[in-house]
């Protein structure tokens, strides 16, 4: 990252405050006046010596510099200059399927919540790993893709902060999310593709078998990565549901079976990893990663980002104030 100017010559402009003050004290520039007299009756001729409004005034002067030496900038077109990947060849699909049921609203990962939690580590994970193309499917007793695989990592992200509990409602139907993550990777024509599965419970809605889902990812040469997130136990829950508003507090008792998780991930390829917390969780989504990633060709391209309109705006503010100090202190019309 580099912080440098479009148009340089532009600085020359600031040659003409010297100049400026130059030419007022010389008495080029001097402001017109007309003085009035009403009698010459011999007593003492108006002074102002006010210290505060002495120091208001010289404040307003120097505010008008500043804003033109803003504008100065401005034009010499300032831009912040980042370089950035580009990729000629294709890398691996991911399709993360994330549960939203109301028990991921549990505290138990890091003093937050479970979907916090999985949603923290994909969003390191994917800033960490631009090549790939990343896809997210929603699933609690339905299941829909939110975002098919795509290399625009700025939607994926937007769109998975953007999950909500029990959006999908309130079961967890492990097949019908699987399945709908194969759909849309069985015509894939990346050279590898997978599905990572987060949640926290058993099967136990939707018309598809968790296995009938591995079999097809088999099929279609998709791998299999299953999490199964938080602790045993009595754990705390706060949960809002998205229809009706209501809030439910209290404990959950927290326990599942791994092994239908670990059995589909198995029949795949893939690997099952059971996570307490944050560091764990970053550590097993950092290792799928690490299996499935590819070699990619690329460029380096330099993406400048502009930031005249920033001095501009900051000029406009100078002058404006500057202005209300004449106008509204000083009393001047200006």
């Amino acid at each position: 990252m580099s912080f440098s100017f479009m148009n340089p010559a532009a600085f020359f402009l600031l040659l003409l405050i010297p100049l400026f003050l130059v030419f007022r004290k010389v008495g080029l520039l001097q402001q017109i006046s007309f003085p009035l007299t009403f009698a010459d009756w011999g007593g003492y001729v108006f002074s102002w010596d006010n210290k505060l409004l002495n120091f208001t005034s010289a404040l307003s002067t120097s505010l008008v510099f500043a804003a033109f030496v803003m504008i100065v900038f401005a034009f010499a077109d300032p831009v912040i200059s980042e370089q950035e990947r580009v990729y000629t060849t294709r890398g691996s699909d991911i399709i993360f399927v994330l549960d939203t049921s109301p028990s991921m609203a549990a505290r138990d990962i890091g003093g937050g919540t479970r979907i916090d939690a999985a949603k923290q580590a994909a969003h390191s994970l994917v800033q960490k790993n631009s090549g790939a193309s990343y896809g997210l499917v929603a699933m609690g007793n339905e299941a829909a893709i939110v975002v098919p695989p795509t290399s625009d990592l700025d939607y994926f992200e937007s769109r998975l902060s953007s999950l909500t509990l029990g959006e999908m409602g309130e079961g967890t139907a492990l097949g019908t999310g699987l399945s709908s993550a194969i759909y849309h990777l069985s015509t894939s024509m990346a050279p590898r593709k997978s599905i990572v599965l987060i949640t926290d419970g058993e099967n136990n809605a939707g018309e598809i078998h968790p296995d009938t889902a591995a079999k097809l990812a088999v099929e279609n040469k998709i791998t299999l990565y299953t999490v199964g997130i938080g602790t045993r136990g009595s754990v705390p829950l706060d949960y809002k549901d998205p229809y009706t508003g209501k809030e439910y507090t209290g404990y959950l008792d927290s326990a599942f079976d791994s092994g239908p998780l670990e059995k589909i991930a198995l029949s795949s390829g893939g690997h099952y990893y059971g996570v307490e917390n944050l560091p764990a969780l970053s550590t097993a989504l950092s290792a799928i990663t690490r299996r499935e990633s590819v070699a990619q060709n690329y460029y380096l391209r330099n993406v400048n980002k502009q930031y005249y309109d920033k001095f501009l705006f900051a000029a406009i503010l100078i002058f404006a104030l500057s202005w209300t100090i004449r106008r509204f202190l000083l009393k001047e019309f200006v």
